[in-house]
């Protein structure tokens, strides 16, 4: 898992600056909570999860809940006037570990804090072997809105070098049961360029999704693997049992992905994402690439208000511990100068197709932004209408163009 970045002392008491608070309410307002919780550990995943042999009795969903209410209280405290979150995202680790009962426990404490805009948007992340026709039907009766399910594969040998355990056709069922509890708003997570994965595995995992998109899903998000530096798979490509993603392929897929879901009648609204409509993009998600605050809470978990940037101490036990003190559990933080304000809005809003709007660049970035028009990476007709919009090109080097419009 990464480590937590430097930054500097965040305050005890979690207190922010007083011009981060002046303007809150402006911008769209998230709660983000970390479930730190997983059966098991995927092979390429560097987030901040734990399994039970490896948290041992240090720390459990119980003391976990109970340090979420405590933050979810001191968040409220600091903020002071609180803004109704307009979106909540449950993410993990695999939150449907905490079944239907424990995500509508986490929602309430949600609400006790914050209480819920008209039509929020309260998202929660599942593995698909972890649900059932139950489980669905008791988020909906919580509150939650739109579910998403970790699919990755739809190929056996795929999921083996991911160390997925479920089986291929469990997350095709979960779409389904999700559905038919009556979820308006259903994504699957895609993975390609795991090693070993060929077109015609990639194009198998794609025919799979057109199966449940027929019957109702409206949102895909789809992901290059990425090898993570102290993962399991890193070590197994670094001693060579594995090859490493190659670019070119990585490509080649993305544009397979892009190419089919176009086909069946979704757009990219976000570099990886594509929905069916306005109404299906995630709003949440949204907010970070728009620059909104959230609050995160949960062992690891980053947040934003204002201007200032803080992180949680990763252990769950640490956590609780900080919390059940009476103190802030944020290890450090960082307050936004005008240029990284300048390189984030750059490097997040030219991932969406709605662009970014050319008045945001300064001279030097519409200088370059213009000769990334005659390279093909951006849209001339959109660019001649005042935004920077990535072509399908653009997109394929998204990282490059961005630090070209950036400097």
């Amino acid at each position: 898992m990464p480590a937590l970045p430097d930054g500097e002392p965040a305050p005890r008491d979690g207190s922010l600056p007083a011009a981060a608070l002046r303007s809150l309410g402006e911008r769209p307002f998230g709660v983000y909570v970390h479930v730190p919780f997983c059966a098991t550990r995927c092979g390429y995943c560097d987030f901040n999860t734990y399994t039970p042999g490896e948290l041992g009795t240090s720390a459990s969903p119980q003391s976990w809940l109970e340090g979420l209410r405590r933050e979810l209280d001191l968040a409220a405290t600091v903020l002071g006037s609180v803004p109704r979150a307009e979106t909540v995202f449950v993410g993990g680790g695999t939150p449907s570990l905490l079944g239907a009962q424990g995500l509508a426990d986490v929602l309430a404490a949600v609400r006790d804090a914050f209480g819920l805009a008209r039509g929020a948007e309260v998202t929660t992340e599942a593995n698909p072997e972890s649900t059932s026709p139950e489980f669905f039907a008791g988020l909906l009766e919580a509150g939650y809105t739109r579910v998403s399910l970790g699919m990755q594969s739809a190929v056996p040998h795929v999921l083996r070098v991911l160390d997925r355990v479920h089986t291929p056709g469990r997350p095709l069922a979960a779409a389904r049961e999700a559905l038919d509890a009556g979820f308006e708003h259903v994504n699957v997570d895609l993975i390609y360029g795991t090693p070993g994965e060929r077109p015609e595995d990639l194009r198998a995992s794609l025919e799979a999704v057109g199966e449940v998109i027929a019957d109702g899903v409206d949102h895909v998000s789809a992901y290059a693997l990425i090898v993570e530096d102290g993962t399991a798979m890193a070590r197994k490509v670094r001693s060579g049992v594995i090859p490493a993603p190659d670019d070119d392929v990585l490509a080649g897929y993305y544009e397979m992905v892009d190419d089919y879901l176009t086909g069946c009648g979704f757009s990219w609204y976000e570099v990886s994402n594509w929905a069916r409509s306005a109404d299906a993009e995630c709003r949440h998600n949204l907010g970070y690439w728009l620059g909104g605050d959230w609050w995160g809470a949960g062992p690891g978990a980053h947040s934003h208000v204002g201007g200032v940037r803080w992180w949680n101490v990763k252990h769950p036990a640490r956590y609780a511990e900080r919390l059940r003190a009476g103190d802030s559990p944020a290890a450090g933080r960082e307050l936004l100068t005008d240029e990284d304000r300048y390189l984030e809005r750059v490097m997040l809003e030219l991932r969406l197709a709605r662009g970014l709007p050319r008045d945001a660049l300064d001279d030097a970035g519409r200088r370059a932004a213009e000769d990334a028009v005659r390279d093909g990476l951006l849209e001339p007709g959109e660019w001649a209408a005042g935004k920077a919009v990535l072509t399908r090109r653009g997109r394929l080097l998204a990282d490059g163009v961005v630090r070209r419009l950036a400097g």
